[in-house]
């Protein structure tokens, strides 16, 4: 354990020296009520997922750029047969705006524990890509938190994807962005809210008109840390099936904080 302790505190200040967190075009936090687009490259490590049908290739899933060649991303995003890439510096999925980077995965590692339910809450896989992106303005690392580190009632984080604008509405072009306030585990897994569906691996956030949507999984919880960086301390992993902004069902993130010694272990290994 300490050795894993030991490799955790590499990763981060490697993540460190590659500025991490910090992102040339700072988010727009001013005016968030029910999402927003988002200001174009503030958050620089969210890529888009996207699988081949035809000849064109279309977002499945958000994932975020945690080391120079790894992205994390949802297990339940990871289909088999499907062939997928990764794009960084992405904005507007319909226009070729010559930020974009598209990069072959070459290993996919989905957490041993992972059984195909996003309920058992193991909902985690790394993709590793086949070269390292080049980091500029639109394309940097995220932060990541420190080893079990627990966000607090009602901090102000941030969803990021290009989900369903609302349930069974439209997928936008634009990346959007909103405020989601985490609500804590105690709350969050009573019986009024989600019960014993959410596990203490997980994290909740929003509950009502804020929320993701299909789409938006396996992309990030970006949330503001002490120091003025931002750090991702979740990975989007499920809404309501029968409504996205369903009262007292807040979007449930994969807890990152939580596997900071497989994400470690890993990324050291493979």
């Amino acid at each position: 354990m300490l050795l894993l302790q030991g490799l955790a505190s590499v990763l981060l200040l490697v993540a460190y020296a590659c500025g991490c967190g910090s992102p040339t075009f700072e988010p727009d936090a001013s005016r968030v009520v029910n999402g927003q687009d988002a200001r174009p490259h503030s958050w620089p490590w969210q890529i888009s997922l996207q699988v081949k049908r035809g000849s064109r290739f279309n977002h499945i899933c958000g994932g975020t750029l945690i080391a120079p060649r790894w992205v994390l991303t949802a297990a339940h995003c990871i289909l088999d047969g499907q062939v997928k890439r990764v794009v960084l510096g992405e904005h507007n999925l319909s226009q070729q705006e010559g930020t974009e980077q598209n990069r072959d995965i070459l290993r996919t590692i989905i957490h041993p524990d992972w059984d195909d339910r996003v309920s058992n809450g193991n909902d985690l896989a790394l993709l590793k890509l086949d070269k390292a992106p080049f980091m500029t303005d639109s394309v940097s690392v995220a932060c990541l938190p420190e080893a079990d580190e627990m966000l607090t009632h009602g901090a102000a984080c941030y969803i990021s994807g290009w989900g369903r604008l609302y349930t069974n509405g439209p997928l936008p072009d634009i990346l959007q962005q909103a405020l989601l306030p985490v609500v804590d585990h105690g709350v969050c897994s009573s019986s009024e809210w989600w019960g014993d569906t959410v596990k203490t691996s997980m994290t909740c956030a929003g509950g009502a008109v804020l929320a993701g949507c299909q789409g938006d999984s396996g992309g990030p919880l970006n949330c503001k840390g002490r120091d003025g960086r931002w750090y991702v301390h979740g990975t989007t992993s499920f809404v309501s099936i029968e409504n996205c902004n369903k009262e007292k069902r807040p979007t449930v993130f994969t807890r990152v904080s939580a596997f900071s010694a497989w994400l470690s272990d890993t990324m050291l290994h493979y």
